[in-house]
């Protein structure tokens, strides 16, 4: 098995899927430029009736499912105020301060796209700023979207085909700097990208699997819904997903992270263990590490629904999570080698 890894390949992959606007449920056009993509190299894939797709990737025996989430925090519109802002609550884990000044898109129905940028009612500095310095950014309260159309009325936004329930997507400023990578959404269309970069090199035969392997590109995972429906014949599930940088944890931006336990459950041990023999073997470089305040991977609700699997979890040093997020591509790295490893 080769270790090679196409960098210059993988950061285009990635800045493609992050152009591509995909909150929780807004799956069609990732998942339709995944399915060419994918079918286009060779693999046969299956789409999910709920929206999700289910890759083959080749091997005997064994099976193993393998998942990336493809689904992004975002927003929704909840309400067209009188003055022509919009009111946007969140889907997923989505705090308004890390939507402040942002730039957005506004998905209608009849597939136009409206921009905007997120602001506080007390904005300024030269108007408001005792409000701005003790006000928390709060969707039901202070935080709202200013269109970059010329509206004064509820009625002007709804002319333009805005309404209740269109998803409003964050411009992800997908940047890369010295190996640091930065952009919203790292979470987790980074590992969509690696599972990308796997396919590349199981069809140049760059890695021969030791094992049947499905790969799984969820759309719900932010809802906590993403891995409830797998493939019967599946043995062991595992999640690619971001580790998360912070105090007391282990997880850095230049490392791939074993994941131990979660704020639902311990990792399977044998997995794990298996997980920590590749690594060595690849030599890539890793860290183990628990994510038990808030966070959990779609390898998770497969146990709920009561699939008879082991599961465990991978991932790269994620700086900032759910917020404007930050790796290297060394854990990029790591994280594909280990995988390969583990696989081939």
């Amino acid at each position: 098995m080769s270790n090679t890894f196409n960098e210059e390949r993988y950061l285009k992959e990635l800045e493609k899927e992050m152009s591509i606007d995909s909150v929780t449920g807004q799956y069609h056009e990732l998942q339709d430029y995944l399915k060419k993509e994918v079918e286009d190299m060779g693999f046969a894939t299956k789409e999910l009736h709920k929206g999700g797709l289910l890759i083959e990737a080749g091997g005997e025996g064994n099976p193993l499912l393998i998942t990336a989430h493809g689904d992004t925090i975002g927003m929704m519109v909840r309400h067209i105020n009188d003055d022509g802002t919009v009111k946007v609550y969140k889907v997923g884990g989505l705090y308004a301060y890390h939507t402040e000044r942002e730039n957005v898109r506004i998905h209608t129905r009849s597939g136009k796209v409206i921009t905007g940028c997120v602001q506080r009612k007390n904005a300024s500095v030269h108007v408001t700023e005792d409000e701005l310095n003790k006000e928390v950014a709060n969707f039901d309260v202070n935080s709202f979207v200013v269109l970059d159309e010329d509206v004064h009325s509820a009625d002007d936004v709804r002319k333009l085909g805005i309404e209740v329930g269109d998803y409003v997507a964050m411009d992800p400023r997908f940047t890369v700097a010295n190996g640091y990578i930065k952009s919203h959404f790292i979470d987790d269309k980074a590992l969509v990208a690696v599972l990308m970069e796997l396919l590349h090199d199981i069809k140049d035969g760059k890695v021969t699997l030791n094992r049947k392997v499905y790969l799984y590109i969820s759309f719900y995972e932010e809802i906590g819904h993403g891995g409830s429906m797998i493939p019967e014949d599946v043995k062991d599930f595992l999640a690619v997903d971001i580790a998360c940088i912070g105090p007391e944890q282990t997880s850095t931006e230049r490392k791939v992270s074993i994941f131990c336990q979660d704020s639902r459950f311990p990792y399977n041990l044998d997995m794990r263990r298996e997980l920590e023999d590749s690594a060595k073997k690849a030599n890539a470089d890793y860290v183990l590490d628990s994510f038990t305040p808030h966070y959990g991977t779609d390898a998770d609700p497969a146990l709920v629904a009561g699939f008879d699997i082991r599961h465990g979890a991978i991932g790269p040093g994620v700086r900032a999570s759910h917020g404007y997020e930050r790796t290297h591509i060394d854990a990029i790295k790591a994280t594909y080698k280990l995988l390969a490893e583990y696989v081939g």
